[in-house]
């Protein structure tokens, strides 16, 4: 016959102090990520946080339209838990990028456009891989630059979104080549204008939606 259950009373139960908090995090950040598999996503958060590494998660629920479905695919905030996790190692596998993919409950149809697009081998640079991620949120390349700028900046929330100059121009010199209508003497014209009106080579949307549709009205 097992041993009866130990009984306890209020005063005996030693609750940590920051226990409360961290749940509370814990759980603010599960709602607005949305995780697919929350077991597989709370495990990376307590492991990150457990390492004083950064914690990926939304910066805010995105609610969705209301004619949509909720899985309607990549969204900002998404791509940026993507970066936070994927980035720091520049190249991955896509084994590596499919399992954070399923993780957030992202259609595989989405993937394996934007992999086709990038014409990507098992290795994969993510750079080049955020780049079209943006041109899937944006569709043509200055929109898609403007969400690079919105996700990477390290500005505040409502701030200009910067970000640095030679970030900027891979991105966009990678979606000009492989839109492939542009002439090499276009993007270079364009890089080399725009790093001269730019400041303190930083890069903000401002500055290449401005320049641009000053450039066409010329």
């Amino acid at each position: 016959m097992p041993p009866p259950e130990t009984m306890y009373c209020a005063q005996q139960i030693n609750i940590p102090p920051e226990l409360p908090n961290i749940l509370k995090q814990f759980t603010k950040a599960a709602i607005k990520t949305q995780p697919c598999d929350v077991l597989q996503w709370a495990a990376d958060y307590f492991s990150a946080l457990s390492k004083g590494q950064g914690i990926s998660v939304k910066e805010r629920l995105e609610m969705p339209v209301a004619t949509q479905k909720t899985d309607t695919g990549l969204t900002p905030g998404l791509l940026k838990i993507l970066h936070q996790q994927l980035a720091p190692n520049k190249i991955i596998t896509k084994e590596e990028l499919l399992w954070k993919w399923k993780d957030l409950c992202l259609p595989i149809e989405q993937l394996d456009t934007i992999l086709a697009l990038g014409n990507f081998s098992e290795n994969i640079n993510w750079m080049q891989f955020f780049a079209l991620g943006c041109s899937a949120l944006g569709g043509a390349i200055m929109s898609a630059l403007k969400h690079a700028c919105e996700i990477l900046t390290e500005d505040s929330e409502g701030g200009s979104a910067q970000i640095p100059f030679d970030t900027f121009q891979r991105l966009y010199t990678y979606l000009a080549h492989l839109d492939g209508e542009i002439p090499k003497e276009q993007i270079d014209s364009f890089l080399h204008r725009l790093e001269e009106e730019c400041q303190g080579g930083m890069v903000q949307p401002s500055d290449f939606t401005s320049f641009r549709s000053a450039e066409k009205s010329e």
